[in-house]
């Protein structure tokens, strides 16, 4: 699929490559607007050189965006974790300050 000039993408490569509709793309191929051609039944269309830099860039803005959001929901993970660790520590400290005032023992009587 790759040439030594550019490369050579599929319809629906293309497609989110370019954000246009594949009914576009096939509009274009029929009309020859692009450079394409066919392989194993499927269409390829060229993208030159130039425009295989920018792939390759946003190529590597889509990885970092996914990982932003992943990480995202990671934190949102951790942050859902502590709150709920939070809470279990204020009941146990509740319940620790309640237990020592109800186990003292009984006052010993005096008038024996």
């Amino acid at each position: 699929m790759h040439t030594t000039e550019g490369v050579w993408l599929n319809i629906t490569d293309y497609s989110a490559y370019k954000k246009v509709s594949i009914s576009t793309i096939r509009r274009h191929l029929k009309s020859k607007v692009l450079q394409s051609r066919v392989e194993d039944g499927k269409y390829l269309i060229y993208i030159p050189h130039s425009e295989k830099i920018k792939l390759k860039e946003e190529e590597e803005i889509l990885k970092l965006k996914l990982e932003i959001e992943f990480l995202k929901i990671q934190l949102r993970e951790v942050k859902d974790e502590a709150a709920e660790l939070r809470m279990l520590v204020d009941i146990y400290e509740d319940q620790g300050k309640n237990s020592t005032q109800l186990e003292l023992p009984p006052e010993v009587p005096t008038h024996l």
